[in-house]
């Protein structure tokens, strides 16, 4: 019976899913970069992390920010391969699972703009409550 029972605990412990365990399930994503591809996968990335049950805050900075734009440029609207997505398309689609997502707030004053040149529900980030969210044992913090 002993030589049963430890295997079938073993395969037991190994089918729990890995996103199950306690550690932290609240994720910033940093975006800064102004590469196109570096953009759109740091929003597949964040949309993966959303479908396996993270909650997600994302941090748009220099000309990352021009996602957030009403009026974004092409780099951040323009279809890339191979799935034919942009890294704004993909901001939207974490923005309608629920990611909450800012801008930096140094961005719209370093352009001469204020808050309506932004897309809805973006907003401006007040850098005490990022620090705090950035800094909670229970938070990942990716940087792209």
């Amino acid at each position: 019976m002993k030589k049963f029972l430890a295997p079938a605990l073993l395969a037991a412990a190994l089918a729990v899913p890995a996103f199950a365990s306690d550690g932290p399930d609240k994720l910033v994503t940093i975006v800064t970069s102004e590469n196109a591809q570096t953009q759109l996968m740091s929003m597949v990335l964040t949309n993966q992390a959303i479908g396996q049950g993270h909650s997600a805050q994302i941090l748009l900075c220099g000309p990352a920010g021009d996602m957030a734009l009403a009026d974004a440029p092409e780099a951040a609207t323009a279809p890339q391969p191979p799935m034919g997505a942009s890294p704004q398309a993909l901001l939207k689609a974490a923005m309608g699972k629920g990611a909450k997502v800012e801008v930096c707030a140094i961005y719209l004053p370093g352009k001469g703009a204020d808050a309506s040149v932004l897309m809805d529900g973006v907003t401006v980030a007040k850098p005490p409550a990022m620090a705090a969210a950035m800094a909670a044992d229970d938070t990942i913090v990716w940087s792209f």
